[in-house]
């Protein structure tokens, strides 16, 4: 519980549908790793172990993006709301606006935009919840 913007009501991270597409980008790319380095050591041809890498360089972009993605969360309070490390009360919001890339822009009064991603689940339902409280 935060105590300066009271109780928890919701949160709302990455979408499951983000999630599992990088699992299955990250599982792929490292059963083709294991097949390219099988291949290399079969046949000794080094374009073999070029790809390995290639596969083996994905993977490792893919878990840390992974990982990154499930940081994503937005808390939603009865005085406020924190996205990532930010922290914005109700009374601060001047106003919200929906981009063209499906993301959400909320326009504090300190004029620092803090945009929450389309990856986020229940966008929709953020949207309206903060139109409700801002007025």
């Amino acid at each position: 519980m935060n105590s300066e913007l009271g109780k928890l009501i919701a949160v709302h991270s990455t979408s499951p549908a983000f999630l599992q597409r990088a699992a299955i980008v990250a599982g792929l790319s490292f059963l083709f790793f294991l097949g390219a380095l099988i291949f290399y050591l079969v046949r000794q041809n080094f374009l073999y172990f070029v790809l390995a890498t290639g596969f083996l360089i994905v993977q490792i972009f893919t878990m840390t993006g992974w990982w990154m993605q499930k940081r994503n969360a937005v808390n939603i309070y009865t005085n406020g709301l924190t996205y990532l490390k930010r922290q914005l009360r109700w009374s601060d919001i001047e106003s919200i606006e929906r981009r063209p890339d499906s993301s959400l822009a909320l326009v504090p009064a300190t004029g620092e935009v803090v945009t929450i991603p389309g990856s986020v689940q229940g966008l929709d339902r953020i949207e309206s919840f903060i139109n409700d409280r801002i007025g």
